[in-house]
């Protein structure tokens, strides 16, 4: 089922390039209400900081949840990503549906109605207080606050990668390649 929606996704893509088909006239349109990601096929040793770290690319992730067992807290290989723009959406589910990452398939698709999760413990996530404008108890980014990138550096504070890059090879920084990152799909049409 995963493979035939990818192939969907991607044909469906295609096709609207070679027509050269607006925003507006595209089969994305019908999700401009919401601007949630399913992301699925994930290597479950990823935490959400990583996931952020790579999305990211297409644009702001305004939150994000990755799905873990209850019990044992591993990633069950699938996150919901919320982007700050419904374009950020579109962009992501053209260009990362279908894309390798870690030598795994993803699939991307648009999510619509998406409800972030409540607090398991009965504790809203903004510490009792909800936001102007939330739904009850629900804090954008709330899902991954304190919490930590697989490197060791926080959501929370900027870092100076090129700065401390220059400084240990006296370059003016080292660029990582996407490539490097994400393969593209050899899927065939």
């Amino acid at each position: 089922m995963a493979m035939s929606t990818i192939k969907e996704i991607q044909r469906l893509n295609d096709e609207e390039l070679r027509r050269g088909i607006a925003l507006e006239a595209s089969w994305h349109w019908q999700y401009r209400s919401s601007s949630w990601v399913y992301v699925g096929g994930l290597y479950n040793q990823l935490s959400v900081g990583d996931v952020i770290a790579v999305f990211s690319q297409w644009g702001e992730i305004e939150d994000a949840h990755l799905v873990t067992d209850d019990e044992t807290g591993q990633s069950k290989g699938f996150a919901f990503l919320k982007y700050e723009d419904f374009r950020s959406a579109v962009l992501a589910v053209d260009n990362m549906n279908g894309a390798r990452l870690l030598n795994r398939m993803l699939r991307v698709d648009h999510k619509l109605d998406y409800t972030p999760p409540k607090p398991k413990d009965g504790a809203s996530a903004d510490g009792g207080a909800a936001a102007a404008g939330t739904e009850e108890g629900y804090t954008p980014g709330a899902a991954y606050r304190d919490q930590e990138l697989a490197n060791g550096f926080s959501l929370q504070q900027g870092v100076d990668v090129f700065g401390r890059a220059a400084a240990a090879t006296g370059s003016e920084g080292v660029a990582v390649p996407l490539s490097s990152l994400v393969g593209t799909s050899e899927l065939g049409a």
